[in-house]
């Protein structure tokens, strides 16, 4: 049996990413036990199909130590991680089912925590 991790919040900081964020210990946890991961509240942007957005500028100086969930998104998912997003949260945003990456999968509210005891164990990350 995989594991199931669940992000609910976006991005934290560059500080955090610099280190060790919580989809590069997606990567592992999945190469280790495997893994199904969900996306929830506005984490769900993470797996949004959109351009990466252009570099930070603080004076004339680029800014390039900060996070890039949907680049680590698409490795998980490049790598058999079933990903999943709630379409609730997704709607909040003003966004649908159809902006998401390839092999993302739009699932109710609620509906993976009916399907927990499928899991060896639940992360939240």
């Amino acid at each position: 049996m995989a594991s199931l991790a669940i992000v609910e919040r976006a991005y934290r900081g560059a500080v955090e990413v610099a280190y060790f964020d919580a989809l590069f210990l997606g990567i592992e946890i999945h190469r280790q036990l495997g893994l199904d991961l969900l996306l929830r509240g506005d984490a769900v942007t993470y797996a949004v199909d959109a351009p990466a957005p252009e570099p930070l500028l603080v004076g004339k100086r680029p800014v390039d130590t900060l996070d890039a969930p949907r680049a680590d998104l698409l490795r998980l998912r490049d790598l058999g991680v079933g990903i999943r997003v709630e379409s609730e949260d997704l709607a909040a945003l003003g966004l649908g089912a159809a902006c998401l990456i390839d092999g993302a999968e739009c699932v109710a509210a609620g509906e993976l925590a009916a399907r927990w005891p499928d899991y060896d164990r639940i992360f939240f990350l």
